[in-house]
C-alpha cells in the first residue's frame, strides 16, 4: 500500500482540493483507495458523504491521532488530508504513515515565506533524506508561464525538492466538489486542460 500525505501548515492553499482529486484519480483507475482526514472539521470526509454510489468508490479512513489504527486490509492507496497549522502529534502521525508527501503551495512570496520552515523541516527529516519518504510541491492556482511560477521553482530547487506541476485557478474544482465529484468523474471535454496539468502529478504518485 502507498500512503500519500497532502500537507501545508498554511490554510487556504488547496490541500483538500488536491487530496480529494488525488483519491478520485486512484478510484478512477480501479484501485482500492481510502481518504483520511486529520482536520477536526473533516472537510474531506464531508465531501465523501456527497459522492453518489454510482461513482468509483473511495473509502473513508478514520485516523485517531492518539491511537492510529491500520487502514483496511488490502487497501492499495491512501490519501491523507491534513489541517492548516498541522504540527506536533498530527504531523508526526502523518509522516509516520507517509510514503510520499505533496505540499500544495501558492506561488506568492507571502505563501512561500509562510511555508518555508515547514519545507525546510521536511527536507531535514531522516526518512526524507534517506529516500523512504518522497516529497514534492504542487503550485496551486497559478499559470506555469508566469514570473510567480518561476519564483516558486527557484525557491523549491534551493531545498532540493521537485515541483511536480501547476494547477490553474478554475471554478471547475469548486463546482465539482459541491457534488462530491472530481475531475476524473466528468466528461473529459469539460476538464481537458485540468487533466493535462495532472499528468506529471499522477505519474509521480504512481511511481514505486
Amino acid at each position: 500500500m502507498t500512503v500519500i500525505v497532502v500537507a501545508n501548515p498554511k490554510g487556504g492553499v488547496g490541500k483538500s482540493t488536491l487530496a480529494t482529486n488525488l483519491a478520485g484519480y486512484f478510484a478512477s483507475q480501479g484501485e482500492w483507495v481510502a481518504l483520511a482526514d486529520l482536520d477536526k472539521q473533516r472537510s474531506s470526509h464531508a465531501w465523501l458523504s456527497l459522492r453518489i454510489d454510482t461513482l468509483p468508490k473511495i473509502e473513508e479512513w478514520d485516523i485517531d491521532v492518539d491511537s492510529p489504527g491500520k487502514p483496511p486490509k488490502g487497501l492499495e492507496k491512501a490519501v491523507v488530508d491534513t489541517p492548516a497549522g498541522v504540527h506536533g502529534n498530527r504531523l508526526s502521525v502523518a509522516l509516520e504513515l507517509a510514503d510520499k508527501v505533496i505540499v500544495p503551495l501558492q506561488p506568492s512570496m507571502f505563501d512561500i515565506l509562510a511555508t518555508q520552515d515547514f519545507l525546510t523541516r521536511l527536507a531535514k527529516e531522516k526518512a526524507v533524506r534517506k529516500g523512504s519518504i518522497q516529497v514534492g510541491v504542487v503550485g496551486m492556482r497559478v499559470d506555469s508561464r508566469t514570473r510567480s511560477a518561476e519564483q516558486l521553482h527557484r525557491f523549491v530547487e534551493g531545498l532540493d525538492l521537485p515541483v511536480l506541476g501547476f494547477l490553474r485557478d478554475t471554478q471547475n474544482y469548486v463546482q465539482l466538489a459541491a457534488h462530491g465529484l472530481t475531475i476524473w468523474d466528468v466528461a473529459k471535454s469539460r476538464v481537458e486542460k485540468d487533466l493535462e496539468q495532472w499528468e506529471p502529478i499522477v505519474e509521480w504518485v504512481s511511481k514505486k
